[in-house]
C-alpha cells in the first residue's frame, strides 16, 4: 500500500508542482506544499478505514492548491520586508530547439510553461484569482472542476476566471513571440548592455520598457540595475545599463538557456550563477519592453 501511494504521489508530481508554482512563484514553497501535500496523501491511504480514493489526481491537486492558497498569506508577509522589487525565482533548463521539439509531450510541457512576463501580471491577482487562472488557462480545468477544488459554486468560479482574464489580458495582450527571435534579441541586448553601448540600447529598447532587477539587497549583485522600484523609460533604462553593464559585467560569462519555458540568459562567475536575464519584446518582436534581471543569490542556489 505504501509503494502504491508513493508511486501514484510521484506519477502526479511535475504536474502539482507546476500549478502550485505557477500559483506562488517561489520554488522553495513549492516543495513546502508538495511536502504537506505528500504527507496529508500518505496518511490518507494508511488510515485503514479510509475509502478508497476514486480519482487520486483530483485528490491531490486539491490539496496541493489549497495548501497553496493557505500560503499566500505567510509570503505576503514576508514580501513586505523584501529589499527592492520582488521577482519570481527562474526555472532554468537546457535550451532546446524548438523547431525540433514538437511532439505532444514537449507541447504540453511548452503549454503549462508560465512566462516571467505572465508571473510578474499574476502577482498583481488576488489570490484566488491568480488559482482560478492558472487551473483554468494553463492546465485547461473546468469551472465546474476547479469549483470542486476551491469548494466555490461554478458561478462564483466564473466570475472569478472573467476578472482574471480581463485584468491580465489588459496588461498584456496575447501574443507569444518566436523563440529564436527572442534568442538573437537577447544576445543583440547583452552584447550593447555589458558593451555600454548607448546608441544600440536606444534603439533596442522600446519607449515604454521597464527594468525589474530583484538582487534583494545582496551583495553586489543587489545593488544592480533597477534600485528599490522597477525604472520605467527607454532614456532611464538605457543610460542605466551603459553605466553599469560593462562594470558589472566584468568577469561574467553567459550561458543561454530556457527560462520558465523561453530562451534567456545565465550570467555565471565562473561556476557560480550570478544572474538570470529575461526579456520580455514588443508584439512585433523588434523591440525589448520587459527586462527582468534576477540576482538574489537565494533565488539562484537551484539553478545548475
Amino acid at each position: 500500500m505504501a509503494n502504491t501511494a508513493t508511486q501514484v504521489f510521484n506519477d502526479h508530481r511535475e504536474l502539482l508542482f507546476s500549478i502550485v508554482y505557477n500559483m506562488l512563484g517561489s520554488v522553495a514553497d513549492t516543495e513546502d506544499v508538495l511536502q504537506e501535500t505528500w504527507l496529508s496523501w500518505a496518511s490518507r491511504n494508511q488510515a485503514a478505514s479510509a475509502e478508497r480514493i476514486g480519482n487520486p489526481r483530483a485528490y491531490l491537486v486539491r490539496i496541493a492548491v489549497n495548501g497553496a492558497l493557505a500560503h499566500k498569506s505567510t509570503i505576503s508577509r514576508r514580501r513586505e520586508t523584501y529589499v527592492g522589487p520582488w521577482l519570481p525565482e527562474p526555472l532554468v533548463s537546457p535550451l532546446v530547439d524548438t523547431s525540433v521539439a514538437d511532439d505532444a509531450a514537449d507541447a504540453a510541457v511548452r503549454a503549462e510553461s508560465v512566462s516571467m512576463a505572465l508571473l510578474v501580471i499574476l502577482e498583481t491577482l488576488t489570490p484566488l484569482e491568480r488559482g482560478v487562472f492558472v487551473l483554468h488557462e494553463v492546465f485547461g480545468y473546468a469551472h465546474t472542476e476547479i469549483a470542486e477544488i476551491l469548494g466555490r459554486s461554478p458561478s462564483a468560479i466564473r466570475q472569478l476566471a472573467h476578472r482574471a482574464r480581463e485584468h491580465v489580458h489588459a496588461r498584456r495582450p496575447r501574443y507569444e513571440p518566436d523563440p529564436h527571435v527572442r534568442q538573437k534579441v537577447t544576445e543583440r541586448f547583452l552584447a550593447a548592455a555589458l558593451g555600454g553601448d548607448l546608441d544600440a540600447l536606444l534603439e533596442i529598447l522600446a519607449p515604454e520598457v521597464t527594468l525589474w532587477g530583484d538582487g534583494g539587497g545582496k551583495g553586489r549583485a543587489g545593488r544592480g540595475a533597477g534600485g528599490l522600484r522597477p525604472l520605467h523609460g527607454r532614456d532611464k533604462v538605457a543610460h542605466l545599463l551603459a553605466a553599469l553593464g560593462p562594470r558589472s559585467g566584468t568577469g561574467l560569462d553567459i550561458a543561454y538557456r530556457s527560462v520558465n519555458g523561453d530562451p534567456s540568459a545565465l550570467l555565471l562567475a565562473g561556476d557560480t550563477p550570478f544572474a538570470v536575464i529575461v526579456l520580455d519584446l514588443t508584439p512585433d518582436g523588434d523591440q525589448v519592453c520587459g527586462i527582468y534581471a534576477v540576482s538574489n543569490p537565494d533565488k539562484l542556489s537551484h539553478v545548475d
